[in-house]
This record gives C-alpha cells, sequence and structure tokens, in this order.
C-alpha cells in the first residue's frame, strides 16, 4: 500500500508560500478587448460600493477621458494628487508612488496598468510602481486593454494594422489575483463611440475607420476572452493541485472524494535569431508555454559571421533577449559556427520537447542563388534531433522597433561584445607581405621551379591570415595570385597566362588562401570564447578561494569589490549592514553613486539603477547582497562596459559573484556569533566558578567570625584574648581573598587596556624575598621557610611590592597543598633572574602532568574538591604580575619529592654608582 504521508518538504514549501501570498497585497484587473468597454467605470463603480462598507478606498490615479459619468464616480473617494515631474521643459503630472505608500490605504486604485512614466520615476513603467505596492501589503485596483499584453502584442498589431508601443508582460495578468472582465458587444461599442463616450468626436470619427472597425472589435474581443478563459483555467487548475495536496494530507488515495494534480512536461527553446521577427518568436513562445503550463528557454546562437554584426541589430537582439527575460523566460547566449547544432545541445540539455523557430525573410537578389547557409535550419535541426517538435512561427506584417534597454552613459556605437572594428595596419600588412615575397621570389625564380614559388606565396598568406584574420588574409591571397601571375608567370609583366593550367593554380592559390583565412578566423572566434568562458570561471574561482579565508566582514567587502571591478572594470563597492541591520553608506560616495537608490534595493531585495527597469537612468547597478537567511548588503557597480549587463552570461556573472560575496558575509556574521557566544559561555563558566569559590571561601570565614564574635557574649574574660586570636586570623584569611580578587581585577583592567602600570625601580632581590617571608608568616604559621640564595645576587630593575605578592602567593600556595620545609631559592643567569619556591609534599596532581600551565588558569585549584579555603587565583595572579614584567612561570615536580615553581625575569646590568646617583 503506497505511503499516503504527505511531503515535509511539500509542506514547508506551501507553508512559506502561503505566509508570503499573506503579505503581500492583492491585485485586481479589470480588463477589456479595447478602450470604451467601461473598465475605468466598472472599476470606480466597485471602490464606491467597497467605500460605502466601511473600507479605505484611495485612488491613485484614475483616467476618466473627459467622460462625465465616470467623473461623477471619483465623488466621496479620496484622490491621491498627483506627483509633477519636468520633461522637456513641460510639466508632466505622474501617480505619486512614495505618497502612496506612506498613506498605505486598504484598496488602491491605480488606472492604465500599461503606462509609461515620466523619465525621472523610479520605474520605467507603471505596472513596475504596482508590482513594488503589491510588495507593501496594499491591495491594488488596475485597468488593462488586451492589446497591451506583451505576448499579444504582434498578433492584435496584425489584426489591425495598429502596433502600441505601451506593453504589460502576460506574468502580470498570470500572477493577478482576480481578472474582472469588462466586455461589450461590437455594436454597442460602436454605437458608444459615435456618441462621444470613448473619444471626442474628431478622436472618434478617426478611430472608427482605423482601429475601431467591426471586425477588429470582434476578433479582439475574441482574444480578451480567451485570454480571461485561461487565467480561470489557472485558477482551477490551481484549486486542485491545493485540494490535492489537502486530500493527500488527510490521508486520501486520490479514489473518490480525493482529487489528482495535473501533471505535466515539455519545455519549451525559443530561437532568438538576428532577424527583425525574433520578437514575435519570443511572444508565441512565451504564449504557448502558458497556455501548456510549461517552463520555457530563449537563447541566441552567435557565430563567427553573426559577431560581425553592426551595434544596432546587436541592441535589437539584446532587446529581444531582455523581453524574454519579462515573459519568464531563462535566456542564453551560445557560441558556435553550427547554429543548428547549438540549439539541438542545448535543447538536449534543458530537455525541452519543442523549438520555436521564427520563420526566415525570403531570400531577394543574389542571396536566392547563393543562401546563407547549406541547409535550411528547420531540416538541420531535425536532422541532429529528430526526437523534438520544431514549430515555425509566421511573421507579423506590421511590426513593432523594441526600445532599446536604457543604458547611461553610452553611445549608439559602443559595442558590448569588443567587436573588433576594421583593422587597415592589418590590410597594410598584408601588402607589406605580398611586396617582400615578390622581392625574395624574384631572384630565386632562376633556381627554383614555379610550384615551389607558389609554395612561398601560399606560405605569406597563412602567415597573415595567423596574424590578422580574414579580410587581410583574402587581401593577401589575391594579392600574391595577381604578383605571381604578373611577375612569374610567362609571358612576364604581363596578366596574360600562356599556359591554360596555371589559370588552375590561380584558382587554387584563392580558394586555399580564402579558406585558411576564414578557418583562422574561425579559430580565433573560438579561442576569444574560450578566454571569455575561462575569465569567467577563473573570477570566480579566485574570489570563492579568497572568501573561504576571510574571517573579518571587511576582508569579504575588500575581495568582493576587487574580484567584481577586476572583472567588470570601471568602479565597485560593497555596502553592508551594521548592527542596527541598516546599510553601511560610504563617507565620501563616488561620483554618480545613489545612496536613496542603493537603499531602495536593500529593503526591496531587487536589482535597481543601470540596465534595470528600476530608476535606469542612473550610471550605477545595484545589486542586492541576497544571501541564504536574508539580505546582507548591497554591491554597488559602475562598469568600464555598461552593455555588459544586458548579456545574460555577464548578468549572470554578476549575479553568481553577489551571491558568493553574500554567502560570506553570512558566514563570517556566523562566526562573530559563534565567537560572541564563546566569549559569553566562558564568561558564565568563569562568573559560576567565582560565585561557587566564593560561596564557599567567603561563607567559611564570615560563619567563623560571626560565631567568635557571638562567643565572646558567653565566653568567660579569660578565653576573650584566644576568641580574639581567631577572629582576628579568620579576619586575615578574608582580607587575603578580598586583595586576590582587587588584584586579578586590577591586573585584567590594565591587560585589557593594553598595559600593566609597573613601578620599576633597581631592588634588592635578599630584601624582597625576606619582605615576601613576613607577608606571609600569617599563612605560614609554624612552617618552616628555608632560603636558598646565590651570593652576590646583583640588583634587578622590577616593581618590588608586585614581585613580592608573587613571592607570597607562591609560599601560601606552598603551605596550603605541600609540606615543610619550603625552600625559597634565587639566582642570577646571562640576562634573567631566577626565582624558585619549592615544597616537599606530594607534588602536583597526577591530572595535570603534562599540562602544568592549567594551574595558573583563574578558579583552577589542584584539587577539584578539596577543604583547602581559596579561590584559585593566586597563581593567576602570579601569572598576570610575571607577564607584565616580560618573564615567565612555570611549575613542575622536583627531584627528590615536592612541586616547584619557577619565576624567570628578564635583567640587564645594574647601572654603575655615578650613573645610578644620577638617575
Amino acid at each position: 500500500m503506497p505511503d499516503a504521508r504527505p511531503d515535509p518538504d511539500a509542506l514547508l514549501a506551501q507553508l512559506r508560500s502561503d505566509e508570503a501570498r499573506a503579505l503581500r497585497g492583492k491585485l485586481r484587473i479589470y480588463f477589456g478587448a479595447s478602450a470604451g468597454v467601461g473598465k475605468t467605470w466598472a472599476m470606480l463603480s466597485a471602490a464606491q460600493r467597497e467605500h460605502a462598507a466601511g473600507r479605505d478606498v484611495l485612488v491613485g490615479v484614475a483616467e476618466t477621458h473627459g467622460r462625465s459619468e465616470t467623473a461623477a464616480l471619483l465623488a466621496g473617494l479620496d484622490v491621491l494628487p498627483l506627483r509633477e515631474l519636468d520633461y522637456r521643459g513641460r510639466k508632466r503630472a505622474e501617480f505619486d508612488l512614495d505618497a502612496a505608500l506612506a498613506r498605505k490605504p486598504a484598496v488602491l486604485l491605480v488606472d492604465e496598468l500599461a503606462h509609461t512614466n515620466a523619465p525621472g520615476s523610479r520605474h520605467a513603467k507603471r505596472w513596475q510602481d504596482v508590482q513594488e505596492l503589491l510588495a507593501a501589503g496594499i491591495e491594488v485596483w488596475s485597468a488593462l486593454n488586451v492589446q497591451h499584453l506583451e505576448s499579444l502584442n504582434g498578433t492584435v498589431g496584425a489584426i489591425t494594422g495598429v502596433r502600441v508601443n505601451e506593453t504589460v508582460p502576460d506574468t502580470v495578468l498570470d500572477e493577478a489575483d482576480e481578472v474582472v472582465l469588462v466586455d461589450v458587444t461590437p455594436d454597442e461599442l460602436a454605437a458608444r463611440l459615435a456618441a462621444g463616450k470613448v473619444y471626442l468626436p474628431q478622436q472618434a470619427e478617426r478611430a472608427a475607420q482605423n482601429f475601431f472597425r467591426k471586425g477588429n472589435l470582434i476578433a479582439l474581443r475574441e482574444i480578451a476572452l480567451r485570454r480571461t478563459a485561461e487565467h480561470v483555467e489557472d485558477d482551477v487548475r490551481g484549486w486542485r493541485v491545493e485540494q490535492s495536496g489537502a486530500a493527500g494530507r488527510n490521508g486520501k488515495d486520490g479514489q473518490g472524494g480525493g482529487l489528482q494534480a495535473w501533471n505535466t512536461s515539455g519545455a519549451i527553446l525559443a530561437c532568438v535569431g538576428p532577424h527583425e521577427g525574433a520578437a514575435q518568436t519570443v511572444r508565441t513562445a512565451a504564449r504557448l508555454a502558458g497556455q501548456l503550463n510549461v517552463r520555457w528557454h530563449a537563447a541566441y546562437v552567435e557565430t563567427p559571421r553573426l559577431q560581425r554584426l553592426a551595434a544596432e541589430e546587436r541592441d535589437r537582439i539584446l532587446a529581444v533577449l531582455k523581453l524574454a527575460e519579462e515573459l519568464g523566460a531563462a535566456t542564453a547566449v551560445l557560441t558556435g559556427s553550427d547554429v543548428a547544432e547549438q540549439l539541438a545541445e542545448q535543447a538536449r540539455r534543458l530537455n525541452c520537447a519543442t523549438l520555436v523557430l521564427g520563420r526566415p525573410e525570403p531570400a531577394t537578389g543574389w542571396r536566392r542563388w547563393w543562401p546563407a547557409t547549406p541547409m535550411p535550419l528547420p531540416r538541420a535541426l531535425a536532422r541532429r534531433a529528430p526526437a523534438l517538435d520544431i514549430m515555425e512561427v509566421g511573421r507579423a506584417d506590421s511590426s513593432r522597433r523594441l526600445s532599446r534597454a536604457p543604458i547611461a552613459g553610452t553611445r549608439a556605437d559602443d559595442d558590448d561584445h569588443e567587436k573588433a572594428p576594421v583593422h587597415w595596419p592589418g590590410y597594410a600588412w598584408a601588402t607589406a607581405a605580398s611586396v617582400a615575397l615578390t622581392l625574395v621570389c624574384t631572384p630565386l625564380a632562376r633556381v627554383l621551379e614555379l610550384s615551389n614559388i607558389v609554395m612561398l606565396f601560399m606560405l605569406g598568406v597563412v602567415g597573415v591570415a595567423m596574424r590578422f584574420g580574414r579580410g587581410p588574409s583574402a587581401l593577401a591571397a589575391l594579392l600574391n595570385v595577381a604578383a605571381f601571375d604578373y611577375f612569374f608567370v610567362p609571358p612576364r609583366l604581363s596578366f596574360a597566362v600562356s599556359d591554360v593550367q596555371y589559370v588552375l593554380t590561380f584558382a587554387i592559390m584563392l580558394g586555399v588562401g580564402l579558406l585558411v583565412g576564414q578557418l583562422m578566423a574561425g579559430l580565433r572566434f573560438a579561442a576569444g570564447v574560450s578566454t571569455s568562458r575561462e575569465r569567467r570561471a577563473r573570477s570566480l574561482f579566485e574570489l570563492t578561494r579568497e572568501l573561504s579565508a576571510a574571517l573579518e566582514s571587511t576582508q569579504v567587502v575588500a575581495l568582493g569589490a576587487a574580484a567584481v571591478q577586476g572583472h567588470f572594470g570601471g568602479h565597485a563597492l560593497v555596502l553592508v549592514t551594521d548592527a542596527a541591520d541598516q546599510l553601511v553608506l560610504p563617507k565620501s560616495p563616488p561620483e554618480g553613486f545613489d545612496a536613496q537608490v542603493a537603499d531602495w534595493a536593500f529593503r526591496h531585495g531587487q536589482p535597481a539603477g543601470l540596465a534595470t527597469a528600476t530608476l535606469a537612468a542612473q550610471p550605477w547597478h545595484y545589486v542586492p547582497l541576497q544571501a541564504p537567511m536574508r539580505v546582507r548588503g548591497v554591491l554597488a557597480l559602475s562598469p568600464a562596459q555598461p552593455r555588459w549587463l544586458l548579456i545574460p552570461e555577464q548578468a549572470q556573472q554578476l549575479d553568481t559573484l553577489a551571491r558568493q560575496i553574500a554567502i560570506a558575509l553570512e558566514r563570517v556574521h556566523y562566526v562573530e556569533v559563534a565567537q560572541q557566544a564563546v566569549v559569553e559561555m566562558e564568561s558564565e563558566r568563569l562568573r559560576n566558578a567565582l560565585l561557587g569559590a566564593i560561596s564557599h571561601d567567603v561563607r567559611t570565614p564570615l560563619t567563623a567570625l560571626i560565631a567568635l564574635a557571638e562567643s565572646l557574649q558567653t565566653l568567660p574574660p579569660e578565653a576573650h584574648a584566644e576568641a580574639a586570636r581567631a577572629i582576628v586570623a579568620q579576619a586575615h584569611e578574608l582580607h587575603a581573598l578580598v586583595n586576590n580578587l582587587l588584584d586579578m581585577a586590577r591586573l585584567e583592567s590594565g591587560i585589557a587596556g593594553g598595559a600593566v602600570n609597573l613601578r620599576r625601580d633597581w631592588q634588592s632581590v635578599e630584601e624582597v624575598v625576606g619582605s615576601a617571608i613576613r607577608a606571609a608568616r600569617p599563612a605560614l604559621g609554624n612552617t618552616m621557610v628555608q632560603t636558598a640564595l646565590e651570593p652576590g645576587l646583583p640588583l634587578v630593575e622590577f616593581d618590588a611590592v608586585l614581585i613580592e605578592r608573587v613571592l607570597v602567593n607562591l609560599i601560601e600556595n606552598a603551605t596550603k597543598y605541600g609540606a615543610p620545609p619550603i625552600v625559597v631559592g634565587a639566582r642570577a643567569e646571562t640576562g634573567t633572574l631566577v626565582l624558585t619556591v619549592r615544597d616537599h609534599g606530594p607534588g602536583l596532581p597526577a591530572a595535570l602532568l603534562g599540562r602544568e600551565q592549567k594551574l595558573f588558569d583563574k578558579f583552577t585549584r589542584g584539587e577539584t574538591e578539596s577543604a583547602t579555603p581559596g579561590v584559585g587565583l593566586g597563581l593567576a595572579i602570579c601569572r598576570a604580575v610575571v607577564s607584565a614584567h616580560g618573564g615567565e612561570i612555570a611549575a613542575a615536580n622536583a627531584q627528590g619529592g615536592g612541586a616547584e615553581f619557577t619565576v624567570t625575569l628578564p635583567r640587564r646590568e645594574p647601572p654603575e654608582p655615578a650613573e645610578e646617583a644620577q638617575l
């Protein structure tokens, strides 16, 4: 029996989708076959009903076109004032996007979805404004005509003879939550047009003769009805899929009440060519993919011949690829000399079932007898991929020129692929090479056969082809044939040929020269493509390798900016966020950088600026650094060649670099979080150790002090002296504990501040040792202390108070954990003073052998559980003091038993008495 349990990944994806859908505003589109069907009237009528129901309704923009019935529906509704923009010396009123976002009503009316905004607006199209409003959680109502849909633009243009320039991607209509069809019959619309309810009388008469003919209206009405039905079908399919998932979650097996999801397969590959009808091919593929509910791709194959296209034609190809991306396709630019082979391989790689081709233009003139390709593309594709379905798209009679993608700071003659201009020096070198070969071969003609002379001339053609390419090699081939004929073939100094066989020689020379030039041009093209791919892969590899070793965000910022700038040229900035999750802007921004655009890209998680649909007039391109968890910053780029950003491969390379930088920033962030967690854990451990030690070692003397003080009230007078001595002993013990804590705090604060203030002076080692033994006398009690001081110890420069404290702590430690006698020694070695404190007890614990330095950590005691008082700070204080003096401290088991602590301090020769007096 099959497992009916739901897929956890599918459930999680569904939950995320539902959450994102809940945060996003709803879109309602009033859809009609043409202007005048009553879309705005229907939208305002529904707005009045919602307003009467108590909802917050705001009219962002409503185009009444002077119709009094429509304008009357604005009464009682809040209308957002339009924003005025200066465009070519004239004022243009546009929808105020920022004011609508600040107002954030429950329902916002934005008429004419396909409207093109004035230059200077945030977005180029009004539908892009609507997308930002929806992302902010605002419900938007809008209106759209069928001829403004991008995929239907060519079809409607072919029917009506009018091609509109303002279009909306089909995905906007497909993703709408509600589509309300506003429909009237063609006769009723013609009557409304004649009554002046659509246009003014003069405009209405001209429209009735052109666009609003009855046949056009019937066709447009059919298209609108079909497109609305497709949207309803998508809603039904989505509902069935949801119900199928719900049935699976409820344990149903798909029978009876259960629903089965609809499975479709077979992707579509649209082949973009250099001809004028490429845009129509893309639109047809998009419409077909929508009808079949399959994914689709668009590919353009650049051959050596197409690489020499003019900049205007290359701009048209890039515009078609951008159109395909807007319609939902994944685009790619392929390179190779065989178009059919590249397309067939791409179709196999992407698992595409259908190829959509544009119908080529009929050959005219000499091309009719000398075709550009030896075999038509559909036949070549059918031979290389017989399992693929091939569809040819008819050419539209009326074509609209695609607007060039807005690129700031470029001219029409710029190129995006480093297209090589005509290199006249190459032709000059080809001419010079031909002349040089002629001069060299002239004296050799007396000793060499003419066949060998031919080989020399052909060798010259090969050399020119290798160095300068196709054109110069063709010129060299022609010149060499002419020079061989004129100077070497009898009769000499004449182009006449006495032997007909030489005509074949001339043809072979010319053919070989042209063939070699063609082959070398193909090799140079393939080498250039390989170099470009290797350059992209190398830049990505180097960035990944360098980022893997970065441990700080500043390193990631520097490496990322350098990698992007090295690949694209120009200037690059990597902007990261601060602790408050705000974008940190540069203190001195470069020319053209706009902080507001960068902040917009960061907050919305979408590219903006150059080569995008948002603020495209900006000279910088802004890419959000989208990491798996959240946006980590913004990558700002002002490339050396702005048009590179229109090439799909270069755009994908930039996105990949940005993704690598974002992942590195997120990794560094979590490394810092982990380090901070380790520090907090260590601090918590030390805090707990301190509290545990104090709760034990402070409570004991305090309890004893309280008990002794209370006993004074009951003890006889002759016992008061003994109790007083006990009180004093407990007080000294508590005082020593507090001194250790204060000394450790002072030393830690000094180390954290960068230095410990030492009061260095020339001191006598014997005096410091004696004062340390006296200071430790309360802790020693009756314990015997011996000294082993080397005779004639020199003066040593150190802080006497701190070194005495070190010796006191070592002596007290030996008293607590060792056995008498305790031996304090000192000796002078070359450049150092060695102090030792040894006891004759059991020695160091076995658990600490091999890691004796662990003894000098804070709150570390020789025995884990011990009745001996102490918090484990004495040895830590010793190490801090010795380290501040530039010395070392160590612990080890001594020969003969017991533990020995060794302090090594650096020293220099003491000054002479006269010098000391001056000091």
